[in-house]
C-alpha cells in the first residue's frame, strides 16, 4: 500500500459521516451464486456532504460474456441483447476506479456486490483490493433494531425514501445513497459520528457476517491487510521527506495541451484551471512530453508582443519532461529541484505513464497544509455540513504533530484555537440563516464566549459545547432574549453536526442560565460569590475560563473583569472553590498501583481537574488574567518566593497526563472507540507508565498550594 492510500485511509477513519465523500454502489448480476454468478450492470452515485451528487452517477452494462438467465432478466429487466455491444468487466473497473478515487463504498447487501467484484477481478486477471464499505443494513439495525424486515423497500418506506428504478443498479444506488444520508442524524443521536465509530458499531451483527460469508459474500468486517497495517506505518518516528511518497503531495489533475494549440488558448487554460504549468503531449517532432510554465508563457509574449498569442505552444515548451515515481520519497523530488532550478515535475507510474505533477508549491505546503489552512477553511465554512467536513482533519492535524513530537498542550492551544474558530463562523452562519428567514438582525450587541478548556486553549479531542452568551439590555422572555435564545438554538445545533457535541451538563448558550443580559449576568456572579457550600458553585467555575470569541469584546471584557473583581474579593467564595480544586483523588491506591475500572483510569477526574481547578483559584486568588493551567502557575509562582519545587511539578504532571491522554484519544480514533479523557495504562509503554505514575503522585500536593480550604470554613 502507498503512502497516499494510507493517508486516505486514515483521513476517511476519523471523517464525520456527515462530511464523508463517498460513493453508494449497486450492481446486477446473472444470478445470486457469486461463485458462478456474472456481473451485467455496475451503478453508482456520488454523496458530498450528506448531499447526492446526481449529475456525477456511473451506470455501465457490462458484456459478461455468457448467456442471461431468463429468470434474472424477468428481475432486472436486463437481456442479452443489451449488454451484445457493452464493454468487458476490465473496461468498464477501470473508468469506475478512475471515476471513484479512493472514496468509501456504501451499500446495501454489499457483502453480495463485493464478492462479485472480486470475482470479476480475478476472471479478468485484475489484483483485487478490498475497498473501504459501509452496509446500510447493519446502520439501520443499529438504530432501528425492531423493523419487520431489512429489505430495502422496506427500509426505503421506513425512511419515507421513494425508490425510482428499482433492480437498476443506479435506481437502487441512488435509493442507497438516500437511505444513507437519512440514517446520518439517527446515528448521531446514538453517538455514532465518524466512519470508524460506525464500523465499530457495525461490529455487533458479525454472525450475521459469518452466514453471509458462508454463502460466498465477503465479510465486511474483516479489514484488509492495508487497512490493518495502517496505524503502524503512521508511528514511524522520522523527518517528512523520508517518510512520505511524491504521491502524498502530487496534483492528480494534470493540464495536458496538445503543441499545436496557440499560446493564447494555453494561458486561457491555465488560467481556468487555475495552475502553473501545462504538460505539452508528445507529437511527431517530440516523442516525449514536454512542459509549458507560466514563467515560459509570459517570457515569450514580452519577446514577441501581441504576435506571441498566436505561436504554437511546443515552439516555447521544454521537452522532455522531468518526472519521477510517484512511489519515490519527498527528498527525491526537493533534490531533484533544487539540482535542476526547476519549480515543475511530472509524476509517473510504475510503467512510465505521466499520473500527476509536482510543484515547488506543493513541497512547501508539505509539512504544514492541513494545519495552515484547517482555520481559513473554517472561516469560509458556509454550513454545518462545511464545518464538519473540515472539522474532521482536526485528528489528522492532532496526529501529525504528535507524530512530529510536538507537546500536547501545544497540540490542545490548536485544537481549542480552532474549536474557537468554529464557533465564531456558527455564530455567523447562523445570524445570516436568521436575517435570511425574515427573523432580523441582532436587536442589540452580543457577546459568544467558549468555557472551560477550551476557553483555557487546552481542549483535546474528546470536547464538548461550553458556551454563553451575554447581551447588551433585556429581561428573560422579552423580544431581545427570544431572538438569543433562537440564535443560541441554531448555534449549537450547527456545532453538534459539525463535530462539538451537545454539553451534557447543559452549559450552553441556548440554555437560559447560560444566555443573559449584562445586568443579569453581573446579579449571576454576584449570587455565585454569595453561595454556602462547595456543592453551590460546582457548575459556575467554568466561567472563570471564559474567552470571547464573536461579537462585542469589551461587552464582555466588562462581564469577566467583574467576575475576576468580586472572585478575588471574596475570601469564602476562594475557600469554596479550594474545596472543590482539592477533593478529587488521584487514581492511585496502595504501593502505587494504578486503579482501574474495565481497564482505565480518568486522568481528567484523578488528574488533570484538580490541576486546573488548583490553577483557576490561584489566579481568581491573585488576579491573574492568565487562561491556560500551566501559564497560571507560572504567573503565580513569579509572584511569591515559596515552593518552587511543588509548583514546577505540578506543570511537569500536567504536560505528562496531557500527553498520556492525548495519545489514548488518538488510539481510539482509530478504532472508533467513543472519545474520553479515560486512559488504559496498558496501551503505555514502560516508561510512559512510570512518568504517568510519577505525576499522579503529584496531583495531591495541589492542598500545598490551596491550604487546607475545609479548617477556614
Amino acid at each position: 500500500m502507498t503512502e497516499s492510500q494510507k493517508k486516505h485511509i486514515v483521513s476517511h477513519t476519523t471523517r464525520p459521516l456527515v462530511s464523508l465523500n463517498a460513493i453508494a454502489f449497486d450492481s446486477e448480476t446473472t444470478g445470486l451464486d457469486t461463485r458462478q454468478a456474472r456481473m451485467l450492470q455496475l451503478g453508482a452515485v456520488r454523496v458530498i456532504r450528506g448531499q447526492i451528487v446526481e449529475p456525477e452517477n456511473f451506470q455501465y452494462l457490462i458484456n459478461p460474456g455468457v448467456a442471461i438467465p431468463e429468470s434474472s432478466s424477468r428481475i432486472h429487466g436486463i437481456h442479452d441483447s443489451d449488454v451484445a455491444d457493452a464493454g468487458t468487466f476490465a473496461e468498464i473497473n477501470a473508468e469506475f476506479n478512475e471515476w471513484r478515487g479512493n472514496c468509501v463504498l456504501i451499500g446495501y447487501a454489499s457483502g453480495f456486490d463485493l464478492a462479485m467484484l472480486k470475482r470479476e477481478h480475478e476472471l479478468a486477471g485484475l489484483d483485487w483490493i478490498v475497498p473501504r464499505t459501509l452496509d446500510v443494513r447493519y446502520l439501520v439495525n443499529i438504530v432501528a433494531p425492531n423493523l419487520p424486515d431489512f429489505s430495502l423497500d422496506t427500509i426505503a418506506s421506513w425512511l419515507a425514501v421513494e425508490i425510482h428504478h428499482r433492480h437498476s443498479a443506479l435506481g437502487d444506488a441512488i435509493a442507497t445513497a438516500k437511505i444513507f444520508i437519512a440514517l446520518i442524524p439517527l446515528l448521531r443521536e446514538c453517538g455514532i459520528r465518524t466512519l470508524a465509530e460506525a464500523e465499530r458499531s457495525c461490529l455487533q451483527f458479525s454472525q450475521t457476517a459469518s452466514e453471509e460469508v458462508r454463502l460466498g459474500w465477503h465479510d465486511l468486517h474483516r479489514l484488509s491487510g492495508t487497512e490493518a497495517d495502517v496505524m503502524g506505518a503512521f508511528n514511524r518516528i522520522d523527518s517528512y521527506p523520508y517518510r512520505h511518497r511524491i504521491r502524498d503531495l502530487m496534483s492528480e489533475s494534470v493540464l495536458w495541451v496538445n503543441a499545436s494549440q496557440n499560446l493564447a488558448e494555453v494561458l486561457s487554460l491555465i488560467m481556468q484551471r487555475r495552475s502553473s504549468a501545462a504538460f505539452v503531449k508528445p507529437d511527431s517532432e517530440h516523442r516525449d512530453a514536454g512542459i509549458v510554465t507560466e514563467r515560459d508563457l509570459l517570457r515569450s509574449l514580452n519577446k514577441h508582443g501581441k504576435t506571441g498569442f498566436e505561436l504554437p505552444v511546443g515552439k516555447i515548451a521544454n521537452y522532455p519532461l522531468h518526472s519521477l515515481s510517484a512511489d519515490a520519497f519527498v527528498y527525491r523530488a526537493i533534490s531533484r529541484m533544487q539540482r535542476l532550478y526547476f519549480r515543475h515535475l511530472g509524476v509517473h507510474d510504475i510503467n512510465g505513464n505521466i499520473i500527476g505533477a509536482l510543484s515547488a508549491r506543493d513541497l512547501l505546503r508539505q509539512r504544514a497544509d492541513h494545519a495552515l489552512v484547517l482555520g481559513d477553511e473554517i472561516d469560509h465554512a458556509d454550513s454545518a455540513e462545511a464545518m464538519a467536513e473540515v472539522w474532521g482533519n482536526m485528528a489528522l492535524v492532532a496526529s501529525g504533530l504528535s507524530r512530529e513530537g510536538v507537546d500536547a498542550r501545544d497540540i490542545a492551544a490548536v485544537v481549542s484555537r480552532e474549536l474557537c474558530a468554529l464557533t465564531r463562523q456558527a455564530c455567523k452562519i447562523a445570524e445570516n440563516q436568521m436575517v435570511d428567514q425574515g427573523v432580523g438582525e441582532p436587536p442589540c450587541n452580543y457577546a459568544m464566549l467558549v468555557l472551560g478548556s477550551g476557553g483555557r486553549g487546552e481542549s483535546l479531542l474528546a470536547m464538548d459545547q461550553d458556551n454563553a452568551i451575554v447581551y447588551q439590555h433585556g429581561e428573560p422572555d422579552s423580544e431581545q432574549d427570544k431572538w438569543f435564545a433562537e440564535l443560541a438554538k441554531r448555534i449549537s445545533d450547527i456545532l453538534h453536526i459539525a463535530g462539538v457535541v451537545y454539553c451534557k451538563g447543559g452549559v450552553m448558550a441556548s440554555n437560559a442560565g447560560w444566555r443573559q443580559s449584562e445586568d443579569r449576568w453581573k446579579n449571576t456572579i454576584d449570587s455565585w460569590i454569595k453561595r454556602q457550600s462547595p456543592d453551590d458553585i460546582l457548575n459556575c467555575d467554568i466561567f472563570f475560563d471564559s474567552v470571547c470569541v464573536h461579537g462585542d469584546v469589551e461587552l464582555a471584557n466588562r462581564i469577566l473583569e467583574h467576575a475576576y473583581l468580586k472572585g478575588s474579593q471574596s475570601k469564602n467564595f476562594i475557600k469554596l472553590m479550594s474545596v472543590n480544586a482539592a477533593k478529587n483523588r488521584s487514581p492511585l491506591g496502595l504501593f502505587g498501583r494504578f486503579q482501574l475500572d474495565d481497564g482505565r483510569m480518568d486522568l481528567k477526574m484523578g488528574g488533570i481537574m484538580p490541576l486546573f481547578s488548583c490553577a483557576r483559584v490561584l489566579a481568581i486568588q491573585n488576579s491573574c488574567r492568565e487562561l491556560s493551567t500551566p501559564q497560571r502557575l507560572s504567573a503565580v509562582l513569579a509572584r511569591q518566593d515559596r515552593m518552587h519545587t511543588t509548583f514546577e511539578n505540578l506543570i511537569e504532571a500536567h504536560r505528562i497526563i496531557f500527553n498520556c491522554i492525548l495519545q489514548q484519544q488518538l488510539i481510539d480514533l482509530e478504532k472508533g472507540i467513543p472519545l474520553s479523557n479515560k486512559v488504559a495504562p496498558d496501551h503505555l509503554g514502560v516508561s510512559r507508565r512510570n512518568q504517568l505514575k510519577w505525576a499522579l503522585q503529584q496531583v495531591p500536593n495541589v492542598s500545598n498550594l490551596l491550604g487546607d480550604p475545609l479548617s477556614l470554613l
